[in-house]
């Protein structure tokens, strides 16, 4: 079968475009790249591509393809891997279920402390940091009872560490830089150890940092925090 021509809109430094990147290195898919600059008004032939002007979206043959999770639930549908079962295989509906019942939990119960640490007040930063390490033990921690290393004793990663894992590698990497305090990870490994094991095992596997840079993503951040809290002000 030959593989699809697939174009890839991106930019390399936004969490949502990185999760295609995550998606196309699993199912060793080769594509083009062009890179969107999201400093600058999207041009007149991007809006075409995309109207909303995000990124990533995927030319797939020809069809056009937009929104993070839509573009990497799609190529795991199209290219059946170790990713995603397919729906009416043995077990299939169930795992894909559970996988996407772990990634809405991450996002809506873990995720916007996260970002609510680029707004807030320095002096409650902290304090969100510490907010997340208890909704990770909450939360998440029962949900990776039985990673080995990945997802639902998977060996290989799934499309749970697909759309998680640009932002997981973020969450373990910002401290680090000093752009986040590091009450984001000091207690995870006792309050939350399958979710600390877990992550650190994503965010050190090459199709996850493969496009991560993570001295230009924590000067990125650095700046966008700073223009957040100014316009709070």
């Amino acid at each position: 079968m030959a593989s699809p021509k697939i174009i890839l809109y991106t930019n390399h430094n936004c969490p949502w475009a990185h999760r295609a990147h995550i998606a196309l290195a699993e199912l060793n898919l080769p594509f083009e790249e062009e890179i969107i600059d999201l400093s600058v008004p999207r041009t007149p032939e991007y809006l075409k591509i995309n109207p909303r002007g995000l990124v990533p979206s995927i030319s797939y043959n020809g069809e056009i393809i937009t929104e993070s999770a839509i573009v990497s639930q799609f190529l795991a549908d199209a290219h059946p891997s170790h990713l995603l079962p397919v729906s009416n295989a043995e077990g299939g509906a169930l795992r894909r279920a559970r996988i996407n019942f772990f990634v809405d939990t991450f996002f809506t119960k873990a995720f916007p402390l996260f970002i609510k640490s680029f707004s807030a007040p320095e002096e409650e930063v902290e304090g969100l940091g510490t907010q997340f390490a208890e909704i990770a033990s909450k939360e998440l921690e029962p949900l990776l009872s039985d990673a080995k290393p990945f997802f639902g004793g998977s060996d290989k990663l799934t499309l749970a560490e697909v759309l998680t894992g640009s932002f997981v590698i973020r969450v373990l990497t910002l401290p680090e830089k000093g752009v986040l305090p590091k009450s984001y990870v000091a207690s995870l490994p006792e309050k939350a150890p399958n979710f600390y094991k877990w992550a650190q095992v994503v965010s050190a596997h090459p199709s996850v940092n493969g496009i991560y840079d993570v001295d230009t993503i924590a000067e990125n951040t650095k700046n966008r925090i700073a223009k957040l809290r100014a316009q709070s002000k």
